[in-house]
C-alpha cells in the first residue's frame, strides 16, 4: 500500500472560462510541483482533452485519471470518473446526443481549445459546453455506473451547482461512494452544515481553472492509482482508505 496525494477535478481550455494556461505540459508540469500523484481531468461536458493531458504526463509519476465534469437536468455538478478511454468515449457519446444544440458564447464565456499533449490547437469547440445535459442525477448514476464508471458529486456545498444549495438533499436512489467539498470547506464544517454527509467519504479538490489553483489535500491509501482502487478506498476495503490532510486546506 502507498499514499497518493490526488486532486481530482481539473479542467483544462477546453472548459469554459478556463484561463489559457490550462494546456496539458503546464497542468502535468504544475500537478508535480505541487507533489500531486493523482489527477481527473474533468472538463464541462466534455474529454477530448484527457488523452492529451495523459500523454504529456507519459514518462512521469503522474496518473491521469479520465473524466468529466457533467452538468445533470438538476443543473447539479457531477464528477465522473472512468479507468479507460473506451468506457470514457462511450460516455462522451451519451453526454453528445444529452447536449442541447447551442452555440458557444466565446465572447462571455471564452473559447473552447481542443488540443494536443503539447499545447497545439487542434480545433475550437463550437458547441456551447457550459449547459445542462438532458440526464438526471438518477440517469447519470445509473448510466455511468452500468460503464464501470464512478460518480462523485462536485463541490456539494457551494451555492453554484452544488448538490446541497441546489436541491437541498440526498436522495436513496443515488449510489453515492463519496462527496467532493469546496477549497475553503474542512470536513467538520461540512458535516456540521449538512448532517446528512455523516459517515460519506469526502474528497476535496482544487476544481483547477487557473494553474495556481491545485490542492493535494485529498490522500488516498491504494495499492495502484487506479478507478478501483479509489472505489475500494471509498468503501474502506482491504486497508484503502482516504481522509483530507487537515493542515493544507486554504
Amino acid at each position: 500500500m502507498k499514499e497518493f496525494r490526488a486532486d481530482l477535478h481539473v479542467h483544462t481550455v477546453l472548459s469554459p472560462c478556463a484561463e489559457v494556461e490550462m494546456i496539458p505540459p503546464l497542468i502535468v508540469q504544475e500537478a508535480l510541483k505541487y507533489k500531486i500523484d493523482i489527477i481527473a481531468i474533468t472538463d464541462h461536458n466534455a474529454s477530448a482533452n484527457v488523452h492529451a493531458v495523459q500523454k504529456a504526463a507519459h514518462g512521469t509519476s503522474l496518473k491521469v485519471l479520465a473524466g468529466m465534469e457533467v452538468q445533470s437536468r438538476e443543473e447539479v455538478h457531477l464528477l465522473c470518473l472512468f479507468e479507460n478511454l473506451n468506457e470514457l468515449a462511450i460516455w462522451q457519446s451519451m453526454v453528445d446526443e444529452a447536449l442541447p444544440e447551442m452555440q458557444n458564447n466565446a465572447d462571455l464565456f471564452g473559447e473552447q481549445y481542443v488540443v494536443d499533449e503539447s499545447g497545439e490547437l487542434i480545433h475550437i469547440e463550437p458547441r456551447m459546453l457550459l449547459t445542462s445535459v438532458h440526464f438526471s442525477i438518477d440517469e447519470i448514476f445509473k448510466q455511468v455506473n452500468a460503464l464501470g464508471g464512478l460518480v462523485i458529486p462536485a463541490h456539494v456545498n457551494r451555492s453554484s451547482n452544488g448538490l446541497f444549495p441546489t436541491l437541498g438533499l440526498l436522495s436513496d436512489k443515488w449510489p453515492i461512494l463519496a462527496l467532493e467539498i469546496s477549497r475553503h470547506l474542512t470536513p467538520e464544517k461540512a458535516i456540521n452544515i449538512f448532517p446528512a454527509i455523516q459517515g460519506i467519504p469526502l474528497i476535496q479538490s482544487g476544481d483547477v481553472h487557473q494553474l495556481d489553483q491545485f490542492l493535494g489535500t485529498t490522500i488516498f491509501t491504494l495499492a495502484k492509482p487506479t478507478i478501483e482502487e479509489i472505489r475500494m478506498a471509498f468503501k474502506g476495503e482491504n486497508g484503502r482508505n482516504v481522509y483530507i490532510q487537515p493542515k493544507q486546506i486554504a
